[in-house]
Formats: C-alpha cells, sequence, structure tokens
C-alpha cells in the first residue's frame, strides 16, 4: 500500500470550549467501562475459592483466567452489534446502551451469591455477567474514539483522541486504587470473605454521573452530514466485510495494528501481574503498588505518543512499540525473576527439576468444563504441584504403569496417584503431597513467597518495597513505553483507515477480535503452556510471534493516514 495523499478538510469547526467538552465527556465515560472490565481482574484471584469448587489451585486459576478472558471472547459480538446500531443511528445512543448495560452487570456481580449458596450455578451467573461486560465493552472503544475523531481538528486527531487511550489507564488505577483502599480499612480477612464485592457496588454511583455526562452530548457533526445527506449505510456489515476495498483495510488493520496492541497492552499491564504474583511468589500488596506506578508512569506517555503522532505520523510511533516490545519479551521476563525473587532465580539456574513419569499417564492440563475432569493421575498431580509453587522442570518418560517422581537435584519423591477418589478426596490427597514436597523445595532454595512482603499499608512500607522491587519497575515500565507507544496513536490511526458511513462497524470489530480475543486470551494461554511445557518462559512465544507478524505487516503495508480527510 501507498500513503493516500492529503485531502482538502472538509470545513465542520468546533470550537475549543466544545472540543474539550467532547473530550472530557467522552473520556470520563470509558474511565467507568474500563474500571467496571479492570475491577474483576484486579480481585480474580480473592473470588477463586468464592466461586470455583471442585479444581485444583492451579486449574483453579487457569478457570479464573478463563473467566476473565470471557468477556474479551464475546466482545467481536458486542462490536457487530453496536458497530451497526452506531452507523445506522448515530454514535451517541450507541454508546449510551453500552454504558448502562456494562454498569449493570459490573453491579450485580457485586451481589452474586458464591459457590456455597447455590453450587456451580454461582460460575454459572458469574459467566454471564463477565459475557455481559465484554459484549458492552465491544461497542464502547469503537464510539468513543469515532465521536473525538469526528469533533477534532484535523491536526491535532492524534492529541484530542489520545485522552480516550488514557482512559484505559485511569479506569485501570481506579479499580486498583479502589481496591487497596477497600483492604486497608477492610483488613485482607474481611475482605477476602466479602469486601471484594465492595468496589463492585461501587459502580453504581460512577454509572449514574456517566450516563448523565453522556446525556449533555450531541450528535457527531461527522454523522449528522451524512444523515442530511441521506448517505447513512444500510448495509454496513456487507459494506464492511463482503466488499473487498473495505474487507482488505480490516484485515490490515487487524494484522497490523490490533493483534498486536492485544499481546503488547495485556503481556505488559495484565500478564506481567499475574507473573510477578503468581510465578514469583510476590506478595498482592506489592504487586498492586507496582502495577500502580506503571499505570501512573503511561497515562502521560499516551498523550505524549499521540501528540507525536500528530507530527511525525502514527506508522513510525506505533512501529516503535511493536518493535521495542518484541526486543523485551524474553530477556524482560528473566529480568523480573531475578530482580522480584532472585532466590527463585537462582535455584531455578543451579537445581535441575525433573518429573519422571508414564507419557500415558499424563494429560494436558486445561480443563474449560468447569471441574469434570480432576487430573487426579501421579503425573497430573507432580505436575500441577510443581506450577502451583513456581517451579520449572523437565519431563523423563518413566516406566509403564508406574508412579511419577519428582527428582530435585539429588533427591527424589515419589507422587501419589487419586484417581477413582471423590473431589474433596482428590484435594485432601493434593494437599498432602504438596506438603511432603514442600520442604524438599526448601532444601533446595525454592522459595515459597518472595522476600520483603508488605507489612501493612503505610507510605513507609510503599516506599520500601517499591526501592527493593525497583529493577521490576523498570522493566515493567520499559513494557509500559512500548505499549503506550503502540496505543496511543491507534484510535486516530484506526478512524483514518475508513470511511464515515461504516466506521464504527469496520473499526470495531478487528479492534475487538484483536485486543479481546489475541489480548484477553493471553494470560491464559501462556499460563496453559508454561504448565504443558514445565517452563515459566515457552508461553511468550504467543505474544511474540503475534507482535512479529504485526511488526512486518505493518512496515510493509500500512499507509500513512495522519493527514487524511475523515469527513471525506
Amino acid at each position: 500500500m501507498t500513503d493516500t495523499p492529503a485531502q482538502p478538510q472538509t470545513s465542520h469547526e468546533v470550537s475549543p470550549a466544545k472540543m474539550r467538552q467532547v473530550v472530557a465527556a467522552s473520556a470520563a465515560g470509558t474511565v467507568f467501562e474500563w474500571y467496571d472490565f479492570f475491577v474483576y481482574g484486579a480481585v480474580a484471584s480473592v473470588m477463586t475459592p468464592q466461586f470455583v469448587t471442585g479444581l485444583p489451585d492451579a486449574q483453579a486459576f487457569i478457570f479464573i483466567l478463563l473467566t476473565f478472558a470471557i468477556g474479551f471472547i464475546v466482545r467481536p459480538l458486542g462490536a457487530l452489534v453496536f458497530g451497526k446500531i452506531g452507523d445506522s443511528t448515530g454514535r451517541k445512543g450507541a454508546f449510551l446502551i453500552t454504558i448502562t448495560i456494562m454498569g449493570m452487570a459490573t453491579f450485580a456481580i457485586g451481589v452474586l451469591p458464591t459457590a456455597a449458596q447455590i453450587g456451580g450455578w454461582a460460575a454459572v451467573l458469574l459467566l454471564t455477567m463477565r459475557v455481559l461486560q465484554g459484549f458492552a465493552l465491544g461497542g464502547e472503544y469503537g464510539g468513543a474514539a469515532i465521536y473525538v475523531a469526528e469533533h477534532a481538528r484535523p491536526h491535532r486527531r492524534g492529541w484530542e483522541t489520545g485522552w480516550i487511550q488514557v482512559s484505559a489507564a485511569f479506569g485501570l488505577m481506579g479499580a486498583l486504587l479502589v481496591v487497596i483502599v477497600t483492604r486497608m480499612l477492610m483488613g485482607e480477612e474481611a475482605f477476602r470473605a466479602w469486601g471484594w464485592r465492595v468496589p463492585f457496588l461501587f459502580s453504581i454511583v460512577l454509572l449514574a454521573i456517566s450516563v448523565w455526562i453522556r446525556l449533555q452530548l450531541e450528535e457527531s457533526p461527522a454523522f449528522k452530514k451524512l444523515k442530511d445527506e441521506g448517505k447513512i449505510s444500510k448495509r454496513a456489515y456487507h459494506e464492511s466485510f463482503f466488499e473487498w476495498r473495505n474487507l482488505k483495510v480490516v484485515l490490515l488493520a487487524f494484522l497490523a495494528i490490533c493483534m498486536a496492541q492485544g499481546v503488547v497492552w495485556y503481556t505488559g499491564f495484565f500478564y506481567t501481574q499475574f507473573y510477578i504474583e503468581r510465578i514469583l511468589k510476590i506478595d498482592a500488596q506489592t504487586v498492586s503498588v507496582i502495577m500502580i506506578a506503571g499505570v501512573i508512569l503511561s497515562a502521560p506517555l499516551y498523550i505524549f505518543f499521540a501528540w507525536l503522532s500528530d507530527k511525525i505520523g502514527r506508522k513510525i510511533v506505533m512501529l516503535f512499540g511493536i518493535v521495542l516490545m518484541l526486543a523485551l519479551y524474553f530477556p524482560g521476563f528473566h529480568y523480573i525473576t531475578q530482580a522480584g525473587n532472585p532466590q527463585l532465580a537462582q535455584a531455578l539456574e543451579r537445581v535441575p527439576v525433573t518429573v519422571i513419569a508414564d507419557p500415558a499417564d499424563c494429560t494436558f492440563q486445561l480443563d474449560l468444563t468447569g471441574g469434570a475432569r480432576q487430573f487426579s493421575t501421579s503425573c497430573d498431580i507432580a505436575k500441577g504441584s510443581l506450577t502451583n509453587a513456581g517451579v520449572a522442570y523437565a519431563t523423563e518418560a518413566g516406566a509403564p504403569g508406574s508412579l511419577a517422581r519428582i527428582r530435585i537435584g539429588d533427591a527424589e519423591i515419589e507422587s501419589v496417584s487419586a484417581e477413582g477418589q471423590s473431589n474433596s478426596e482428590i484435594r485432601a490427597t493434593r494437599a498432602a503431597f504438596e506438603s511432603r514436597l514442600r520442604p524438599m523445595l526448601d532444601a533446595a532454595g525454592f522459595p515459597a513467597r518472595a522476600p520483603g512482603a508488605m507489612d501493612g499499608w503505610s507510605w513507609s512500607e510503599i516506599a520500601r518495597v517499591f526501592s527493593e522491587k525497583i529493577g521490576v519497575f523498570w522493566i515493567l515500565a520499559l513494557f509500559v513505553i512500548a505499549a503506550t507507544a503502540l496505543y496511543g496513536p491507534q484510535a486516530a490511526a484506526l478512524v483514518e483507515l475508513f470511511p464515515t458511513r461504516i466506521r464504527y462497524t469496520a473499526l470495531s470489530v478487528p479492534y475487538h477480535i484483536g485486543v479481546g480475543w489475541f489480548g484477553g486470551l493471553l494470560p491464559a494461554v501462556v499460563f496453559a503452556i508454561n504448565t504443558a511445557t514445565g517452563s515459566i518462559y515457552q508461553g511468550l512465544w504467543f505474544p511474540v510471534i503475534a507482535t512479529a507478524i504485526s511488526a512486518v505487516v505493518m512496515f510493509f503495508f500500512l499507509p500513512e493516514t495522519k493527514d487524511r480527510d475523515i469527513h471525506a
């Protein structure tokens, strides 16, 4: 593809005061929707025992990750539905509906009964609310980005839409802060028992404010112009996905921008959080401090890179972010391990761990049925116990029919089989085995948790743990730079790729497939690959391959769009 030459800009001047109102109202509502979506991720590990019963720890964690991901899986469906509404009846009405659905579903999570009260129906209801959240979010981003871009001054489109990107940072930061404050006021025991509901219940207040703000908005000038001229698309799906001139742009947007956005952003902001808490065993409070610092850093960077794209172009800025992250994946996580839990890093290098088992006794430990399988073989229990402990391992074929064994250095321990036992008996058997395994791991230098855990919430404790984990933060900061360089100019770049009459539909679908499926599934996929291979790093090949594909497609095929007339 070649660059599209600049076209005369259509006159649709919006006053600076009006533009500030448009940006503020759109961004405020989007902050709320991101808060609603992210607050689940912030308390997912606490909610595990409330909604998931009958699964071993490793599989329960994967189930929770997938519960998190289900909201992303349905986002393209929301994009299709609300994209059609936005292209047919207007941008404003579409994102008023999305924000209402999101708010009500989030509030409902806060009042859901637990598995102890209604059994397996608790997980079903939780999944239903997550589906509604994802469905609503599928129509939110495209609507907000398009609405702002269609009001923006031509040579400030990156800057103006950059504030929509910042809303993701503010939403995530708000979710983390509300969770932290609730924990501080209630105490950890009360928070785990019922206090995790408070952040969800609080969303009803934010919903009322956000709906009121968005009711003050008018329709975008580009859509009004299209409506006045009688050119509104009556077949947005057909035009977007069955006419090659538009479909090829949809595919380009997906491959060059949206797929990379999914894996880069969610590796930096979500998988990193899962990794340092679950694998490195850093306490949850310290993880929250590090992640909040990263989110605070990201806010001005979104705006900076969006502004920079107005000056030098969208493509070069986004490509910088993609290439930087591609270079960081493996060395970045290796360094995070060394900086976050040096004892674990030393043990992984010094002490070989091997699972010796009959291959027929081992299964792929990813159950999407909510507990139909219990992974009760001796091989499964051995691998699951090591994964829970954050220990990498090699595998070796054992004698047919024999019980699996774990070799840690020169010491060995025989696993146990729980086949034929009830769910509660399987859990008890696993727990007993893990209690026998733990002293051997301790003796070999594999710590049960990272050193230097926070002792309560105080400024002195926050400063202490931050200084001790500063190496983790510096790598996170590099991830943040890469993610914001890609995400900052993205809204403007996507809007500029598509014509007004199908913009909402054609933009939203590739965005939510790339970000929803590739990003939302990333933590679960990476964690499952790590479990299957016995490595804490092999799962990173998933984002590496996706990012590399986007880098090639963007470099060779994506046109520069910053000077396009989006009203033509």
